[in-house]
């Protein structure tokens, strides 16, 4: 695969880095990270809707995530998620098709964008308990994990409302790289989910 981004992906990417330069002030804070080859995955965490596009338009590689599957019929998100290659997921059970076509965006040598804690955090600060998915594909793909703290979205949407720019953090850690290469099972995935989220909990 050709980990360039294409153009309208680039396109896309251009429109959402402006829109954020003006609804918001972002503080970065370990970009250089970002400066690693793909393959790669990106675990943010999840507190607002605003924290997937504000993670894309940071990804200097061609990148993917997974979109929860309740959204595709969104008129908005909908169209903007399948038209950048968006991966749907059914949240709730154990989803093999959206996992193998994961697999397959890795090892072809993608970037994909995993929430480890699979939905929205009840209170922003207090992380939720991950969801081992995300080190079953790092650990079958032998792919580092990029951990990434953001801190300020939940308050977008109320700011908005008020004409209020929001102050954003982004931090992103160092690459994080589990040690059983495909072996992984059960416990010891969840010791590898629970790794990642201690991570993200440090940024």
């Amino acid at each position: 695969m050709n980990t360039e981004m294409p153009p309208y992906h680039r396109t896309v990417r251009v429109l959402v880095e402006a829109l954020f330069g003006i609804l918001t002030r972002r503080e970065f804070i370990g970009l250089e990270n970002l400066q690693i080859e793909p393959p790669y995955i990106i675990a943010p965490n999840h507190i607002s809707m605003f924290d997937s596009p504000l993670v894309f338009a940071l990804i200097p590689h061609r990148a993917t995530a997974f979109v929860a599957e309740k959204h595709r019929h969104n008129p908005l998100l909908g169209p903007l998620a399948t038209t950048m290659g968006a991966i749907w997921v059914r949240r709730g059970e154990v989803d093999r098709r959206a996992l193998s076509q994961a697999l397959d965006w890795l090892r072809q040598g993608g970037v994909l964008g995993v929430a480890p804690e699979g939905t929205r955090a009840r209170e922003p600060y207090a992380l939720q308990e991950g969801k081992a998915g995300i080190a079953y594909l790092a650990t079958r793909t032998n792919v580092p994990v990029l951990p990434v703290g953001i801190a300020g979205t939940e308050r977008m949407k109320d700011n908005l409302l008020r004409l209020r720019r929001t102050r954003v953090r982004i931090a992103v850690g160092e690459p994080i790289y589990l040690p059983q290469n495909g072996r992984a099972r059960g416990a010891e995935l969840r010791e590898d989910t629970d790794l990642i989220m201690r991570h993200i909990a440090d940024l």
